[in-house]
């Protein structure tokens, strides 16, 4: 991709996928990249450890402290902020050079950054991706065994907070309970939608839950 994209292109639109630790965003994700679409997906930048089955560059860009902080004072980073004592950014260029180029962009960050987000590009189409109630949140989280139980009351009553916050969000999808597709299907309708690659979505904007 080069630095001098057509200026008659049309631009991209930004969307972001957003919601609670373990709501299911990476899944979602991976979902909507087997779609095929032409939508570019950004790589998060993050200073956690990385997990069994995760690569470096595909699932996150693994990064040191020093590093990552290199990012913020080079004003490299779109938005970051530290989460459960690590430290996650978007890379500016990976947005705005699809958006240029005219690539329809995704984001995958968490309720804090989509905030961020809606102030630097109010352009941006927020989808809130929740689960079918907080007992099924809970069950997930538990399920996964990433961490102390400290640090699973720490990310339960975080997800609290966050639930709280998705009425200010465009769309909300639920992920219910192995129907991961329907998820992944209404959030396509929505970026097709939004893109005018398909029909609209029947004038419903605040809410697309299944």
């Amino acid at each position: 991709m080069t630095s001098t994209p057509d200026p008659a292109r049309h631009r991209g639109r930004l969307f972001v996928i957003s919601g609670p630790s373990g709501v299911g965003k990476d899944s979602v994700i991976d979902g909507l990249k087997k779609l095929g679409r032409p939508y570019h997906f950004t790589v998060t930048a993050t200073t956690r450890a990385m997990r069994p089955g995760e690569t470096d560059g595909i699932d996150y860009l693994f990064l040191s402290r020093d590093e990552f902080r290199r990012m913020i004072e080079n004003d490299g980073l779109l938005e970051w902020a530290e989460v459960y004592g690590n430290l996650y950014g978007v890379p500016k260029s990976q947005v705005n050079d699809a958006l240029n180029w005219g690539q329809d962009v995704i984001m995958k960050i968490d309720v804090q950054g989509a905030a961020t987000v809606r102030k630097l590009h109010p352009d941006a189409v927020l989808i809130f991706l929740e689960p079918p109630n907080m007992e099924s949140l809970e069950e997930r989280l538990r399920s996964r065994n990433t961490e102390s139980e400290s640090e699973f009351e720490v990310k339960l009553t975080t997800a609290f907070k966050e639930m709280d916050e998705a009425s200010w969000f465009d769309h909300r999808v639920v992920n219910r309970d192995g129907h991961l597709n329907d998820a992944i299907a209404a959030i396509d309708q929505i970026i097709r939608s939004a893109t005018g690659k398909t029909e609209q979505l029947g004038g419903q904007k605040a809410s697309s839950q299944l």
